[in-house]
């Protein structure tokens, strides 16, 4: 396969460096100011779908759509003009998927939570991610969980992702003989689905950057057309006000203080937590930031600019706020610094002029999304060893139990309770840390509380 890294272009040796040289180390880093505005651009087009989707998903639990798209555009730049000023990474931010689709369809339509709630406990989950970050617990709580596990949980949620997306389709309707089943292809809201898989399927294929966002622009240009969808009143416009989400989350603290609320929390800051931990990794290996010794720069100012977003998007009105992989196409056009960040985050505000867009982004249009993010995201199932029956079968029922379930967190649950055990019949109890047997008892305490 051929080396998708961007060749670093060649830096003025001329003349004294500018405030942004100094301040972000460009020529250091073997770029500049040119290449990084670039790659900041190429990287808000690779995750643009986001300020689409997300008010999309989250406005299925009843919260103000316009009020969502405001959090997540604000939620995203705060997050990564800290990763980009602080930090100084080229790594970019904002609500993240799966994470939202846990919010709005386990937690608050599948357990009955308000969406209040759910908010405070992103803000909380945030919080306890802050400290990890500075107290340092998360290198133990990384090493704790085995990296089958890790693999299955990123891969169950790309198919319940991915199942989400086909049901908003109408490719899989229910069906009481078979719980689901085909829906009718005909439906010309159907047809407009599909029709999105397959250009997005083409961007990709084609090595667009932002291939899941011109998918989306192309399937709504395509339904106006076609008079499925009412054409937008106008292009830009005032930002729709931010009161019916602002605060809620932190007036419903004190709702909390039950075993299931806390289960959420942990669900929250578990999958936060690695997905924040690989996408560092797998981005700054890209950009050849990573020391000799394998080690992330600025890891601790990193995973405090993610969990501050967090923090913020908990306050503001959108679900958890996490590092985004998509970072790796700014990387690929050549970003290595934080002004890459810095340009993204400007993109994602400039963005809040253009709320009247969001008119013709209907469940048809984003079902595309979800399903082509969703196979992005189970690739994980690949480096799964299925050789090895005590991680093979947690790993399993982790990833079928989410899309099954509707539950992101009955999968992890599930597979973390399994794991233990299985250890133990092995023979390999020892092997099994402190930390799993512990997440074993939360869990058994969890599915014992549903039971009553």
């Amino acid at each position: 396969m051929a080396d998708d890294r961007a060749t670093l272009p060649e830096t003025e040796d001329a003349g004294p460096p500018s405030p942004f040289d100094r301040f972000f180390k460009l020529r250091e880093n073997g770029t500049n100011v040119r290449t990084e505005v670039i790659a900041g651009a190429t990287t808000f087009l690779a995750m643009a779908y986001i300020v689409f989707v997300n008010p999309d998903i989250l406005s299925a639990t009843g919260m103000d759509f316009g009020a969502v798209f405001v959090a997540t555009c604000l939620a995203a730049a705060i997050g990564t003009l800290i990763m980009g000023l602080w930090a100084k990474l080229p790594i970019a931010q904002a609500p993240g998927m799966g994470l939202n689709a846990f919010f709005a369809f386990t937690v608050v339509l599948g357990m009955g939570i308000p969406w209040e709630t759910a908010l405070a406990a992103t803000f909380v989950s945030g919080i306890l991610f802050l400290i990890l970050a500075l107290t340092g617990v998360r290198e133990l709580i990384i090493n704790a969980i085995p990296m089958q596990l890790k693999l299955a949980v990123g891969a169950g949620i790309g198919l319940f992702i991915a199942f989400i997306g086909l049901k908003n389709a109408g490719i899989v309707v229910a069906d009481e003989a078979t719980l689901v089943g085909l829906g009718d292809l005909g439906t010309p809201t159907t047809l407009l689905a599909i029709f999105g898989i397959f250009v997005t399927s083409l961007f990709l294929l084609r090595g667009f950057k932002g291939a899941v966002f011109y998918g989306i622009i192309v399937t709504a240009a395509a339904g106006v057309i076609v008079g499925l969808i009412d054409a937008p009143s106008g292009v830009v416009s005032a930002p729709p006000s931010l009161a019916p989400t602002f605060g809620a989350g932190i007036a419903a603290l004190p709702e909390l203080l039950s075993v299931q609320m806390m289960v959420v929390v942990f669900t929250m800051l578990f999958v936060d937590f690695f997905d924040t931990a690989g996408t560092l990794i797998a981005v700054t290996n890209q950009a050849n930031l990573l020391t000799p010794e394998g080690k992330l720069p600025n890891a601790s100012r990193a995973l405090v600019a993610d969990s501050s977003a967090t923090i913020a998007g908990g306050v503001l009105g959108t679900s958890t706020t996490t590092s985004y992989i998509e970072s790796s196409a700014g990387v690929g056009a050549g970003g290595r610094t934080g002004l890459t960040s810095v340009v993204t985050a400007a993109l994602f505000l400039l963005t809040l002029l253009f709320s009247p867009l969001l008119g013709v982004v209907t469940a048809q249009v984003t079902a595309p999304a979800l399903i082509i993010v969703g196979v992005m995201m189970a690739k994980g199932l690949g480096d799964i060893d299925w050789g090895e029956m005590e991680y093979a079968i947690p790993a399993f029922i982790t990833v079928i139990a989410m899309p099954l379930t509707y539950s992101i967190a009955t999968g992890i649950a599930l597979g973390l309770l399994l794991f233990p055990l299985l250890m133990v019949f092995r023979g390999r109890g020892r092997e099994v840390s402190v930390i799993m047997y512990s997440l074993f008892v939360l869990f058994a305490a969890y599915f014992i509380w549903l039971a009553e």
